[in-house]
């Protein structure tokens, strides 16, 4: 291993547990940053999609996931190191808890675990209200529990700005080292609303962008940004295997991937893209709500995640689309897809109001909606094969409250903290289609297999 030195300037962006408005803070902050003139990057810990959209999408910060469990140490030091390298500062966002990680037991994958690996100083979101003095034993617990828990800031969240300077002052007399670097008050105006699975999409939010920059206003006034980019710029220059990390294989000449991305289909890691296209893809993105067939000239064939559920008499109308799709993969083109792209391929799936809609009709089953998460969380896919190729075991992660009657049973999905396995996804050479979200730094084979089996396909046609 060879490690470069990167002066990264960063920080992370933490809480005691979800719902202490660190999503909407983040954004915030780094529409602040924005108007300052800074280019920030921003990155959520842990695998989720809907966070780095509403960085992206509404601020236009470039975002990414760092996630331990999908990925080795190096690997993230690699991605953190990428990804910031054109950018002025960087802003991650915490996921839960702190220190909550794999199966609730473990600080593996939390937000501390991804604090530690990267050398990120930390600000705790502390969401007061109806807390006073008891805010001092609890911020001195999350401090101290870990001894190099490295949080070393904290904004005070839904405070008064009456309490706030008092607030300030007993702080940082008990708890020397610790800065109080701004408060956020009540706001009722800059909500993020909900979802079955989280955040609602960014484009729902009427007057989105209006909302963050009226909220940017108020963090001008009521955050110390000045603290926190100093306390960025202290961070340490970060440690990363720049060459050993890199892709170096690639296909044989140029691979014409077709990615459905829509509001139907919108869950995909932004690494997963780059990578294939690093390994020699090209990426043509259709719509299979407003498209009427897919693009020409296809090797293979991505169906991403997202809300079919939401759009299933859109996706069913479209009639062209879902022959088109069928006839394809009936010929033998490779595809990869993934829970909601998964789903749109069985005979029919159910909308969330119960009624019944004809899908492309690949895989023999129905999707139905069920009334909680059966499965969810991280896990290990074992025993199986990727386009007929052994790829050894597979880090993802399953997250519906929607079901199907043919899950499929070419792999074991295994909890990496219990004992709990079940059966999943239909696997063939040909492609691969279940609930899990896969992420290929986590496994590089599984993508080099896709894009060899699309090279395959094409020299047989």
């Amino acid at each position: 291993m060879n490690s470069e030195k990167k002066v990264i300037p960063r920080i992370m962006l933490a809480a005691a547990r979800s719902g202490s408005g660190k999503t909407l803070l983040t954004c915030g902050i780094l529409q602040v940053l924005k108007e300052r003139g800074l280019r920030p990057a921003s990155f959520k810990c842990g695998p989720d999609y809907i966070d780095p959209m509403f960085h992206s999408r509404v601020i236009g910060a470039k975002s990414r996931n760092l996630d331990t469990f999908f990925a080795g140490e190096e690997t993230v030091r690699y991605l953190l190191a990428k990804n910031a390298a054109d950018c002025d500062i960087s802003v991650l966002e915490g996921v839960m808890g702190y220190y909550d990680g794999l199966g609730g037991i473990s600080d593996k994958a939390s937000a501390y675990h991804v604090a530690s690996v990267t050398d990120t100083p930390v600000v705790m979101i502390a969401d007061c209200r109806g807390l006073s003095l008891s805010l001092i034993p609890y911020l001195k617990g999350f401090v101290e529990y870990r001894r190099d828990s490295r949080i070393r800031g904290v904004i005070f969240n839904r405070i008064s700005p009456m309490m706030y300077p008092r607030m300030k002052e007993l702080v940082e007399k008990e708890l020397p080292g610790l800065r109080v670097l701004g408060y956020v008050p009540m706001l009722t105006d800059c909500v993020l609303e909900s979802r079955h699975l989280g955040l609602v999409m960014p484009e729902e939010i009427r007057d989105l962008r209006e909302k963050l920059q009226q909220l940017a206003g108020e963090l001008t006034k009521t955050l110390d940004v000045e603290g926190l980019l100093a306390l960025a710029h202290e961070a340490p220059p970060l440690l990363a295997d720049m060459q050993g990390c890199r892709e170096s294989w690639h296909t044989q000449k140029p691979v014409r991937i077709g990615v459905a991305r829509d509001e139907a289909f919108c869950f995909f890691y932004q690494d997963n893209m780059d990578l294939l296209e690093e390994m020699g893809a090209s990426l043509v993105y259709f719509s299979p709500i407003h498209d009427r067939k897919l693009p020409d000239h296809l090797q293979g064939l991505m169906l991403n995640g997202g809300y079919p559920e939401l759009y299933a008499r859109q996706l069913s109308a479209n009639t062209s689309m879902r022959t088109s799709i069928r006839e394809a993969l009936e010929g033998g083109m490779p595809y990869t897809a993934e829970c909601g792209g998964f789903l749109y391929l069985h005979r029919e799936l159910e909308d969330m109001d119960g009624n019944s809609w004809p899908m492309a009709g690949v895989i023999d089953g129905k999707g139905y909606r069920t009334p909680r998460l059966s499965r969810f969380g991280y896990v290990t896919l074992e025993e199986g094969c990727c386009f007929g190729r052994q790829t050894g075991p597979i880090p993802a992660h399953e997250f519906h409250y929607f079901d199907s009657d043919n899950c499929g049973e070419a792999f074991t999905a295994r909890k990496p903290a219990g004992s709990r396995s079940w059966k999943c996804i239909h696997s063939s050479g040909q492609g691969m289609a279940g609930f899990p979200h896969l992420y290929y730094y986590g496994n590089r084979k599984v993508a080099r297999a896709f894009l060899s089996a699309c090279e395959e396909w094409e020299e047989r046609l």
